[in-house]
């Protein structure tokens, strides 16, 4: 058996261990699993997505607490949130994201929802499925911000992929809403794109596992890293490449690699 063989032998075995249920429960990816209705599942996802920096119990509560807030009906809460209803959210704080950045993405969902049945199509260019995830995202930042009255300080809390971030957060959403997963953490509820188009989420801890097992030589933490490990996890396994991402998170955050 070659060395590649045996590592992706390995990797295969990590994603075994950690794509299962049991996952969940300490994950982000548990806050869009409240819900069953696909719009709460993307709304859900998307802030559990964006939050998802530092602790990961502080992220999970400050979700549901978020949720608990919009009466555990993110969608009709966004589409139809009186100004008695929407003051409720005027101490909300998780880190720098504030109640400014929280109005002004319920603002936007408010505009999009009002067009769509769908958050899918907000990273389709004309409707049209990307070419690819970083112009699905740039496509994104674009239409996100459209609104006139889009907050400047807002921004940091979106990544670009055309200003080199990684868009760790984002990319971990897409994986949610996109990765077809038969064990019951993903949700496969997107068709516009690929799985096999999806880019692994990378932080410090996952880049720090990569070039251990030489899967990735850049220094750089950028995009670039990240187009560069989804061209060696192809290798492994050309249609679910993000898959690898409960390998690489768990070799790194729970065993410490």
């Amino acid at each position: 058996m070659t060395e590649f063989n045996r590592l992706r032998d390995f990797f295969n075995e990590k994603v075994r261990q950690y794509n299962q249920p049991a996952f969940i429960e300490t994950d982000p990816v548990c806050i869009p699993h409240l819900f069953t209705q696909k719009q709460d599942i993307e709304i859900a996802g998307f802030f559990a997505a964006i939050f998802a920096w530092g602790n990961r119990t502080t992220i999970i509560n400050k979700s549901k607490e978020l949720m608990a807030l919009m009466n555990m009906q993110p969608h009709a809460f966004c589409l139809h949130a009186s100004e008695k209803e929407l003051r409720k959210l005027e101490e909300f704080k998780h880190r720098t994201f504030n109640a400014t950045d929280l109005y002004y993405c319920i603002e936007f969902f408010r505009a999009h929802y009002r067009q769509s049945d769908t958050l899918e199509t907000a990273f389709c260019i004309n409707g049209k499925p990307p070419v690819s995830v970083y112009e699905a995202l740039v496509q994104f930042h674009r239409y996100f911000f459209s609104l006139e009255d889009a907050p400047e300080r807002t921004r940091k809390h979106i990544s670009n992929p055309a200003k080199g971030s990684t868009c760790k957060r984002l990319n971990m959403y897409l994986r949610w809403m996109v990765r077809k997963d038969n064990k019951g953490v993903d949700f496969g509820i997107w068709n516009r794109f690929s799985p096999a188009q999806l880019i692994c989420p990378i932080d410090v801890h996952v880049a720090r596992v990569a070039k251990r097992f030489q899967l990735l030589d850049r220094k750089q933490i950028d995009w670039q890293a990240a187009e560069e490990l989804k061209e060696y996890l192809k290798k492994m396994d050309k249609k679910d490449p993000a898959k690898y991402d409960f390998a690489l998170f768990g070799l790194g955050v729970i065993e410490k690699y």
